[in-house]
């Protein structure tokens, strides 16, 4: 039965990539928590999806600003409490104001005073094609040595749209699985995201879903333990064509029961939603084992050190 990984911690319940949303994944229950890691301008390492300030999703000043503009000063004065815009989870998202930007270091520290000694840290490295290869490199590295630094090598993967990242992270840390991320945009000929490898040779053309079958062999031949599709990328032809060259699969991101029950029966290796507790549910009704919910010490869901912004 395949894993639980929890979506940039909960997003459908708690604000995204916070330290709120990944203590409510940990007491949900779930196998990994997935979130997103981009550089500042003084080369701190901070939770983000987008390489921008979103201001839908983030109250402060900054709006549209590049994180890499960014001193980590600056950034700790945001409010991210309010990261998950409510659509399309209106019913179930709750906002928790004063809740600063963590970094990856507070991340590691909140996961090792936890308890949840059973959950993976799937860790995705956020750049674009337009980065600097150095840079790329520098936050790599120094993703790996604070997983390194806290014992969690063991514990984590590497996740990446930019296969630059993966091959890097596999010569800093080659015991820490790599995952290679794929979408239509980037699994398209001519993609700058899959270093240096074309898709139009392993059969993409244009629409970046045809030859899908083909991103399987791809990602083998960078070393990746897993390929993680966009969902209606994913089918049993793919999941087998990845399973045949030692590949374990983990699309993202799925939400309704019926297509978590179609993946189930394809045999996925994991899935990563925005709400555990729906994948709880439906791997329930399939007589899967289910991951212990943590129990978290303490009584808000995160620890009293955790960030809050400041003026």
């Amino acid at each position: 039965m395949p894993e639980i990984h929890g979506h940039r911690g909960a997003r459908a319940r708690r604000p995204e990539n916070t330290l709120p949303g990944l203590g409510y994944a940990l007491a949900a229950g779930v196998d990994a928590i997935e979130f997103d890691v981009t550089l500042t301008a003084d080369y701190a390492l901070i939770l983000a999806h987008d390489l921008a300030v979103d201001e839908t999703t983030i109250r402060g000043q900054f709006a549209g600003v590049p994180w890499r503009s960014l001193t980590l000063a600056q950034v700790a004065t945001l409010d991210a409490g309010y990261r998950s815009p409510p659509a399309p989870f209106e019913d179930t998202f709750v906002p928790v104001p004063q809740t600063g930007v963590p970094t990856l270091d507070q991340v590691c520290r909140m996961i090792t005073e936890s308890g949840a000694e059973h959950v993976t840290l799937a860790v995705e490295l956020k750049t674009s094609p337009s980065w600097d290869s150095g840079d790329v490199a520098r936050l790599t590295r120094l993703a790996v040595d604070i997983l390194l630094r806290y014992g969690l090598a063991g514990r984590a993967r590497i996740l990446a749209f930019n296969w630059q990242v993966l091959l890097t992270a596999r010569t800093e840390a080659a015991e820490i699985p790599r995952v290679a991320l794929v979408e239509p945009t980037t699994w398209v000929p001519g993609s700058p995201w899959l270093a240096g490898l074309d898709p139009a040779d392993f059969g993409a053309d244009e629409t970046g879903l045809a030859g899908v079958t083909g991103c399987a062999a791809a990602a083998a031949s960078v070393a990746a333990a897993w390929l993680s599709p966009w969902a209606p990328m994913c089918s049993a032809d793919l999941i087998g064509a990845a399973h045949d060259r030692g590949l374990s699969v983990v699309p993202w991101t799925v939400n309704e029961p019926g297509r978590i029950a179609e993946l189930i029966a394809d045999g996925v290796d994991a899935i990563v939603t925005d709400d555990p507790a729906v994948l709880r549910a439906e791997l329930g009704r399939a007589g899967a084992t289910l991951p212990a919910a943590s129990r978290l010490p303490w009584p808000s869901g995160v620890p009293d050190w955790a960030p809050r912004p400041f003026r």
